[in-house]
């Protein structure tokens, strides 16, 4: 497992694993750097998350998962520039288990090489 952190670890995009009951239960580094002490593992993501509006939409794509439908786009963040998917995670019966949201960025093409790292740091 120690392996498996590692690769989470040094992977540049963000990885908030929440189980089924929306509660946190893995973050990767980059994704302590981003979110900083707004998400905590253990806590509801909907303490970061409007509850309201957040936990229907959730709840749908959980309903999508379980009829067998794989990664699945959420919104265009109009905040942030960045593309956002819905991410289901299965156990070996391929029962979903948990989620991750996925995001892609559109970088500036003034700094294609900068680390998604210093990405992060200058928006906290």
């Amino acid at each position: 497992m120690e392996i498996l952190y590692n690769i989470l670890d040094a992977y540049a995009y963000e990885i908030v694993f929440v189980d089924r009951n929306h509660i946190v239960r893995y973050m990767n580094k980059t994704a302590k750097q981003r979110y900083g002490s707004r998400v905590q593992v253990g806590n509801s993501l909907f303490n970061c998350h409007n509850e309201n509006s957040k936990r229907l939409t959730l709840e749908e794509f959980l309903e999508r998962a379980d009829a067998g439908e794989e990664e699945m786009f959420e919104v265009l963040n109009g905040k942030t520039g960045e593309r956002e998917f819905f991410v289901p995670v299965k156990d070996a019966s391929k029962k979903v288990i948990g989620y991750f949201e996925r995001h892609e960025m559109f970088w500036s093409k003034d700094k294609p090489e900068a680390p998604i790292f210093e990405y992060w740091k200058s928006k906290n």
